[in-house]
């Protein structure tokens, strides 16, 4: 495991300078942000721009006042983005194990800080290993929100990552992350490969290896937000994966403990008011879940508490009690996870 650790710093710190020096395309993000992120990013410093290596968006709606935590915060581009975005009365931590990443993030706190116009930065860069959590002295139940980008697939024990994640979370908080995921799970002589786990693929989870992992971590329903069909796009390494599957996927994790392990009907029903700013017409939960503005809609119970028991509440109006169970909700889509078509050209890269 050390070795790996090694590898990934000299990787990130060392052979990448910045966000060419990939040789695939699955550390790329090619969806293009939402105008809030967008107005945040072009606040952004160049240089921290340049040493991206993301796959996603993983800064949710509805952040300000928050307190979010980033594991594998790298260069700091979503920190400062999630440190725009949560306001003065917000705070954002970064954690990342790379000299060079992390130099290149608090050389950029003072930058951030006069353009954001605060009078002090809610801005903060800790050096520590994600699978190592728990040794950082970070409070237990202090974070509304944890987000990271295409970072988790680089740790060998994913599983006590995201325990230690549900750890930091308050009750109700939510773990909102993009990362890479297969269609099966990745034969040892490609994990093994340095370039391959340095791209973001050969460490990345089978798509049910990961729900089975997160459920265990706490967090029972995982619920995708977004997902899209990675293209390598170099030659050599197609090959040598061959006819494996990777796409990269927004998940949304909530610490909630009323959640269950399917979703159940109890004949219940939300309707969104509006008042998120970046979401006034429309809220999206997840991929089967987009409620409109005004419109009544059934909701099974999990999806309930996801919007009861959380930042969210103030937003909605809630119909219905717990009083009588009508069996398996049908609206929560199937077992397939992914919505995305991998024939579609509509691909992701990281």
């Amino acid at each position: 495991m050390q070795d790996i650790h090694e590898e990934v710093k000299e990787y990130y710190g060392t052979e990448l300078q910045n966000s060419e020096d990939l040789k695939t395309n699955a550390c790329c993000t090619l969806t293009r942000p939402p105008k809030h992120i967008l107005e945040a990013l072009n606040i952004v410093a160049e240089e921290v721009q340049a040493k991206y290596y993301g796959c996603g968006l993983t800064i949710p709606t509805d952040v300000e006042g928050l307190r979010i935590l980033d594991l594998g915060s790298g260069s700091g581009r979503d920190c400062y983005i999630a440190g725009k975005l949560v306001g003065e009365n917000g705070y954002v931590v970064g954690v990342d194990m790379t000299d060079e990443q992390l130099k290149v993030a608090n050389d950029h706190i003072e930058y951030h800080r006069e353009k954001f116009g605060y009078k002090k930065s809610n801005v903060e860069f800790i050096k520590g290993n994600i699978e190592k959590l728990d040794e950082l002295n970070l409070e237990k139940g202090s974070f509304d929100v944890i987000i990271s980008n295409c970072v988790i697939n680089l740790a060998m024990d994913k599983h006590k990552v995201l325990k230690d994640a549900y750890e930091l979370l308050k009750p109700g908080g939510e773990m909102y992350f993009s990362d890479v995921y297969s269609d099966r799970r990745i034969p040892q002589h490609l994990q093994d490969d340095k370039i391959l786990w340095g791209e973001c693929l050969s460490g990345a989870l089978y798509w049910n290896d990961f729900l089975n992992t997160a459920k265990k971590a706490g967090f029972t329903d995982p619920r995708a937000v977004e997902d899209k069909p990675i293209t390598i796009e170099n030659e050599e390494l197609e090959e040598l994966v061959g006819d494996i599957k990777f796409y990269s996927v927004t998940y949304r994790l909530w610490k909630l403990d009323g959640l269950e392990s399917d979703c159940e009907d109890y004949g219940q029903a939300v309707a969104y008011k509006g008042g998120i700013p970046e979401e006034e017409l429309s809220m999206k939960l997840d991929e089967h879940h987009i409620f409109e503005k005004g419109k009544v809609m059934t909701v099974c119970g999990n999806s309930y508490n996801m919007l009861n028991e959380t930042r969210y509440k103030k937003h909605f109006d809630f119909y219905g009690t717990w009083d009588a169970h009508y069996g398996i909700f049908e609206g929560c889509g199937g077992n397939i996870p992914f919505t995305s078509d991998v024939n579609s050209g509509d691909a992701s890269c990281c």
